[in-house]
């Protein structure tokens, strides 16, 4: 569980024991466990479990129906999950799973004193969630940032003593499509490019030219790297002396047009 936590980037996490009651050195936060539920979610089969309201099992060929114990599950728009929870230690806990419109937020309440508080609270900030933020499409900005750039920028750069004619630029795969802002905010979304606009060859392939960042008054919500994407050789002696013959032959050429005229 640790080495999970760990590839997550949990860093405010450490497990002790496998079934979450208190314990010395067994923690997290509120924010790792948005992270973790996440990726829980991810798991097609988890998701099923958490978003069902009622099972029929079976103890003893008995048949028992149970029920899941989120009180939001059934009762609050878009809830699909996730988990109820308490300790003395942790108080009433809640992390929920709420998709509205095809967008996807989790809020997590942890230590209420009672189940009444910790409902009104997650519906509270659920509902807060939804009316004052709208989502952008951060991906199609950043890659049309990316496409005028090729067009209009990067063919200025210069690289020195570069055997290469041909270069080729490669965007960093961007993973998320959709961020939350404030409405409203819209307006202030701005897209910039820095990058490198003198080399000296030779460069390897995948260098890292440059950055492309999205920010909302300059705050940055993602960033993007411009890689090279293939390899800069350096001039040999030998392509110099193939340019220089080619100059001359060139001038060669001006020069008995320009007699015949």
């Amino acid at each position: 569980m640790n080495k999970k936590a760990k590839e997550l980037g949990l860093h405010n996490t450490h497990f002790v024991t496998p079934h979450g009651l208190d314990q010395e050195e067994h923690y997290t936060t509120a924010y790792e466990l948005a992270v973790l539920t996440d990726y829980a979610l991810k798991n097609e089969k988890f998701a099923s479990i958490v978003a069902t309201k009622t099972c029929q099992i079976h103890i003893n060929s008995q048949p028992k129906q149970i029920s899941n114990t989120n009180e939001l599950l059934g009762n609050l728009n878009g809830v699909n999950g996730v988990k109820t929870g308490f300790t003395n230690g942790a108080g009433r806990c809640l992390v929920t799973s709420i998709t509205r419109n095809g967008h996807q937020i989790i809020c997590v309440v942890l230590g209420a004193d009672t189940k009444k508080i910790r409902t009104s609270d997650s519906i509270k900030l659920i509902e807060y969630a939804f009316s004052k933020y709208e989502y952008v499409n951060v991906k199609e900005k950043i890659e049309e940032k990316f496409k005028t750039w090729l067009q209009e920028e990067a063919p200025n750069i210069e690289y020195q003593k570069a055997k290469t004619i041909q270069i080729e630029y490669e965007l960093e795969e961007v993973y998320i499509t959709w961020t939350p802002i404030l409405k409203g905010q819209d307006k202030d979304i701005e897209v910039k490019i820095q990058y490198e606009k003198n080399l000296v060859a030779p460069i390897e392939s995948g260098y890292v030219i440059g950055t492309i960042q999205l920010m909302v008054k300059e705050k940055v919500l993602l960033e993007q790297k411009i890689y090279l994407k293939q390899e800069i050789a350096k001039k040999q002696i030998m392509d110099y002396m193939q340019e220089l013959v080619s100059r001359i032959w060139e001038l060669s050429n001006k020069r008995n047009m320009a007699m015949k005229i």
